[in-house]
């Protein structure tokens, strides 16, 4: 995770370093708090990082849709205790903070408690999903307000911290840092790199004894309350031995069993490769963010099918991803802002079988790279700052990337397509590719402007599909699908994914006869605007089938027509270009009868 500005220090080492991130997480007491629930099974492979979420809504997520959805793993933001940055630097708390521990307690933070963060793991894995820590182990704090407790209230100095479990029997001292007790300068000396300071942070000498005591013992606290696995922070910063001592000491994983499922951060390059990490766990690949991400902004995707191995990693050695909190604000190649694109980008890292994919969630950070999290302000009592607010994802702060519906359904896909090889099917210029997850899934990616009407062989099983990837159904009929995959859109169609109903030939239930819609949409030149729909009447979900509304100089944006809606139909407005290409209405589908609607407005 990447290191903030932290007064004069500057970001510019951090980036010449390829380093995008800075640690922290702590926690635990000598055994189990409580005894965790057994769990379910994991049902895949696919981890969301819920950034900055609060342990109450992250255990809601698990038990309304990441369980329901088959996500296998959530991502958390670190829960050790952590400093408190007064919020006039930045205008919040900022992010980071949470990335310099004070403790390993985890008594108190700005997203909750320890009962709520075993409470949280519990409900998680009573839904099949494991936790996974963001754990900082490299380093403490830096300078910044070593006058002020942490988040639990413990004081502290910089190289001093007198009560690493809230229990008053361990802490460390300046002889558990270093042994260099410099700012890193020389990115391409390894041993500067691994035992200097990371922007000024407090460096723990990990090869000690007492220190890795510490680390396990924080560690294996987290453990036994059931976390299944762990977001190493800043890996390459710890040397691989005094890594391969710490992970070597974790114990089982109660519930899921087994060790728990450890990847590390490491921003590779020539000093310090990805590799040098494998023997420890899987390593984040961002050699793959910068390819598949650049690609689909660039409209350039045809030849993924064939994925190199990025950074000379392994699939079974990669940890993938579009963008992380890091590289929203550092490395911005795609990211929610891009709308449809970076949805699709998201949806082929689902698709395709390269890496353990990371699903990133996130909040408004509103062009201030450090804005902390949505807030409820102040707490009477509670010395954490600001505390973080519940995660709404109807509300704009918080962005739910991994709701949209072009990702969600996507888990499922990816999920019974597992194993399966890839056969590449179709392809049309380097914007349009197709293919085959073994007998169990076919996929069409469309990264440009303009639908996309594509037929192709396949291996699925005849019959009708449910689009995993979006609204609408598709047909396949004598080993060979044909359909048209929306502008930046995609289509997904899996075994266990066939239409139980409103397959397009079921009208459902009719509207009321001349119901009229009304329609508010801003168009370009010779667009005109459909209703598209789950029902024969509006087209099955093919744009250019669907209800055509209609317009005039004197009316214009209102847009018109009787559109038969039943109470159970799904339906979205889209505007088709002369050309036949679909823009399609953000958001989710629209259920049920209207009289008035504005375009994406719910």
């Amino acid at each position: 995770m990447r290191t903030p500005r932290l007064g004069a220090l500057a970001g510019a080492a951090v980036l010449g370093a390829g380093l995008l991130a800075v640690p922290g997480p702590s926690v635990s007491s000598d055994g189990p708090i409580v005894t965790p629930v057994a769990a379910a099974e994991s049902t895949g492979d696919t981890i969301v990082h819920l950034f900055q979420w609060n342990w109450d809504s992250v255990a809601t997520e698990c038990a309304d849709f990441l369980g329901p959805q088959g996500y296998g793993g959530v991502q958390v933001s670190p829960p050790q205790e952590h400093i408190v940055v007064p919020h006039a630097e930045g205008g919040d708390h900022p992010w980071w903070q949470d990335y310099q521990p004070v403790s390993y307690s985890i008594d108190n933070t700005r997203r909750g408690t320890a009962e709520d963060f075993e409470d949280m793991v519990a409900t998680c894995a009573d839904n099949g999903v494991r936790i996974y820590v963001d754990a900082v182990i490299n380093h403490m704090t830096g300078p910044l307000q070593a006058d002020l407790p942490g988040s639990a209230g413990t004081e502290w100095e910089q190289y001093e911290y007198p009560d690493l479990f809230g229990d008053g029997e361990a802490s460390y001292t300046r002889d558990d840092f270093g042994p260099c007790y410099e700012e890193i300068t020389n990115w391409d000396d390894k041993e500067e790199v691994q035992n200097c300071q990371l922007l000024g942070l407090s460096d723990l000498n990990t090869g000690d004894p007492h220190v890795r005591d510490q680390i396990v013992r924080y560690l294996n606290g987290l453990v036994a309350l059931g976390v299944g696995g762990f977001r190493v922070d800043a890996s390459k910063h710890v040397p691989e031995d005094d890594m391969g001592a710490i992970i070597g000491a974790l114990d089982e994983v109660p519930g899921f069993g087994g060790a728990p499922h450890v990847f590390h951060e490491v921003y590779g390059d020539q000093t310090i490769p990805y590799t040098a990490y494998t023997p420890y766990g899987q390593v984040t690949n961002f050699d793959y963010k910068r390819d598949v991400a650049s690609r689909f902004a660039d409209g350039n995707i045809a030849d993924l099918t064939s994925m190199p191995d990025h950074g000379a990693l392994t699939s079974d050695e990669s940890v993938v991803f579009i963008d992380n909190h890091d590289t929203q604000r550092y490395e911005p190649t795609l990211t929610y802002v891009d709308g449809d694109r970076y949805h699709l980008a998201t949806a082929f890292m689902l698709a395709h079988p390269y890496g353990t994919p990371v699903v990133m969630s996130s909040y408004d950070f509103r062009g201030n790279d450090a804005e902390g999290p949505p807030s409820v302000g102040e707490v009477d009592g509670n010395p954490a700052g600001w505390i973080t607010a519940d995660s709404d994802c109807s509300d704009g702060d918080w962005i739910c990337e991994h709701r949209d519906a072009t990702v969600s359904g996507m888990v499922g896909f990816r999920n019974a397509v597992s194993g399966a090889d890839l056969t590449e099917r179709a392809r049309e210029g380097s914007a349009r590719v197709a293919f085959d997850r073994g007998t169990a899934g076919f996929a069409a990616f469309n990264a440009s402007g303009a639908s996309w009407t594509v037929t192709a062989s396949t291996s699925l099983p005849d019959g009708e599909y449910d689009n995993a990837a979006g609204p609408g159904v598709a047909t396949v009929s004598g080993g060979e699908v044909s359909a048209t995959v929306p502008a930046d859109g995609a289509l997904a169609l899996h075994v266990g994914g066939e239409c139980a109903q409103d397959c397009g030939g079921d009208p459902g239930e009719p509207g009321e006869p001349g119901d009229t819609l009304t329609a508010t949409v801003e168009t370009d030149p010779g667009q005109e605007v459909h209703v598209v729909g789950s029902t024969a009447e509006l087209g099955s979900w093919q744009p250019a089938d669907g209800v055509a509304l209609t317009t005039d100089a004197d009316t214009y944006p209102a847009w018109t027509g009787t559109v038969p809606l039943g109470s159970d139909t799904a339906w979205k407005l889209v505007k088709v270009g002369p050309d036949g290409s679909a823009e399609w209405e953000p958001g989710d589908d629209r259920v049920g009868p209207a009289t008035t609607v504005t375009w994406g407005e719910r």
